[in-house]
């Protein structure tokens, strides 16, 4: 089965080091891009209190929830340092500037629950 990509807009969308949000029938989907361009895409919540994670200062390839200070990997979800938690990622395309993202993954998340 193959994977169906939804066009979400482009790179310059997204301010460097920043975040938005794109709305799903499953929920938030905050997307992020690095100082160095690369892009991320995951659920907008927090693991620890369910803060919004695209309002969050992105630093290297890591966001820090702007609620109780969680540092959340871009790339893996985990949370980083001692605390404990992950949130979903979402794969996201980046062909020539324009974006996607994968929307089997989402129902599939969906279904996992």
């Amino acid at each position: 089965m193959g994977v169906n990509w939804v066009d979400i807009g482009t790179i310059h969308d997204i301010p460097l080091r920043g975040a938005r949000c794109v709305r799903t029938p499953q929920g938030r989907i905050a997307v992020f891009r690095t100082a160095d361009d690369q892009v991320f895409a995951m659920e907008d919540r927090c693991p620890h209190k369910a803060g919004p994670l695209s309002q969050g200062i992105v630093h290297g390839t890591s966001v820090t929830c702007p609620l109780h200070n969680m540092v959340i990997s871009l790339e893996t979800g985990q949370a980083q340092g001692a605390d404990e938690g992950a949130v979903r990622t979402i794969p996201i395309r980046n062909r020539d500037g324009f974006l996607s993202i994968a929307v089997d993954t989402l129902s599939l998340l969906v279904a996992a629950e």
